[in-house]
């Protein structure tokens, strides 16, 4: 397989579906990006239509360059788009990538979804594209995305400070996360146990 070439293919699960993201996604995605208290940690992409839209074509431009994997998180019960999620920072010549720019409405929330997401995503890294390491960051401030972390569970790695400066945020320490090769079955064993599967 060629990693670049194969990062966004169409992931089904019991719960999510994850679709290569399209222009065609940008209404119904937008509508999911609306809930303002998704993005207390990221750049607020649903804020206004304009906003949304430059995003999005950063995402089509990255994807189609191969420096990004981004998809669209369709629920299954109602064929909905609650949200998205990418591979990133992705260095073919050392196998590895970073999960990243994860997002979803409310009604996601506390529903398996993101678990579900993660399980797609990281099998997809490790089985198919063959890496050795994904990474996750996020900003040392949000506990709850921290605490899903390291329920997956990914190794904390530490605090890179004063790292990014986030639109409607601001300055940004980051707390990075990762799981490498060695680490993935007992990852995957985990994600379906709390999957109930």
């Amino acid at each position: 397989m060629s990693f670049a070439a194969d990062l966004t293919v169409r992931l089904e699960g019991e719960l999510v579906v994850l679709e290569p993201i399209e222009a065609v996604h940008g209404d119904e995605l937008f509508a999911a990006a609306r809930a303002p208290e998704i993005f207390q940690w990221l750049a607020h992409i649903g804020r206004d239509r304009e906003y949304f839209d430059q995003w999005l074509e950063q995402a089509l431009t990255a994807a189609a360059e191969g420096s990004a994997g981004p998809f669209a998180i369709r629920r299954r019960a109602d064929a909905t788009l609650v949200g998205s999620s990418r591979y990133m920072a992705v260095r073919p010549a050392d196998r590895a990538l970073e999960i990243g720019w994860s997002w979803f409405n409310p009604s996601a929330w506390r529903t398996g979804i993101n678990l579900e997401t993660k399980l797609l995503m990281l099998g997809h890294a490790f089985d198919d594209l063959r890496c050795v390491r994904v990474e996750f960051k996020t900003d040392a401030r949000n506990e709850r995305s921290r605490n899903a972390l390291a329920a997956l569970p990914a190794q904390f790695e530490g605090v890179f400070r004063n790292h990014m400066i986030v639109p409607d945020v601001g300055q940004r320490d980051s707390a990075y996360y990762s799981v490498i090769d060695s680490e993935w079955p007992e990852v995957r064993a985990n994600l379906e146990r709390r999957l109930g599967r």
